[in-house]
């Protein structure tokens, strides 16, 4: 009996990571900068198993190339990596991802946008525009509604993305553990 109570039920030995995916407008700054923030959180805990951490752009103009060195030098001087290559938001992130946190509010417009087209085209489920999230619903640090875009800003602005971030990611991951029996230490 004891053996028993040791093994898992069948469906917590199968469940699927919870998908998390990051997006803003190229994918260069803020989406990957997210998604390595969120990663590195999810590492110190010990969930890698238990997630799968992603981002991309509402446009593809970066696509297949790293992130703003910028953002990389920024993340690292707090000992997180960013190693993730951009790529465009595509239907399939719809099916995939259990949860899609935009940066800003035009990146949120745009993804529901993009959601609108494709489902025409392909089966998406109904859930998808419920997937949706701003970014910094989840700071409870700061008031900001928006991570804001620093790209043609200097170096205080990828400071401040990054604070947002890690604000954010915490509280996300917070959120997730709290809701999802299947994911704890």
């Amino acid at each position: 009996m004891a053996a028993e109570a040791s093994t898992p039920a069948p469906a917590e030995a199968s469940a699927k990571p919870f998908a998390v995916l990051f997006v803003c407008l190229g994918n260069i700054c803020r989406s990957p900068a997210a998604e390595a923030v969120f990663r590195n959180l999810v590492s110190k805990r010990g969930l890698e198993s238990k997630f799968q951490i992603d981002s991309a752009g509402t446009i593809g103009y970066h696509e297949g190339n790293k992130a703003d060195s910028r953002m990389i030098s920024t993340s690292k001087k707090r000992g997180i990596e960013v190693t993730s290559i951009s790529r465009p938001i595509k239907p399939s992130d719809f099916r995939n991802f259990d949860l899609i946190l935009a940066m800003d509010r035009q990146n949120y417009e745009d993804i529901l946008s993009s959601f609108d087209r494709w489902q025409h085209k392909e089966t998406l489920p109904d859930s998808g525009p419920k997937k949706v999230k701003l970014m910094c619903s989840y700071c409870k640090r700061h008031t900001e509604s928006e991570v804001p875009d620093p790209y043609y800003g200097g170096a205080k602005g990828f400071e401040k993305v990054l604070d947002l971030l890690e604000d954010a990611c915490e509280s996300l991951l917070d959120s997730i553990v709290a809701e999802k029996e299947n994911i704890s230490a």
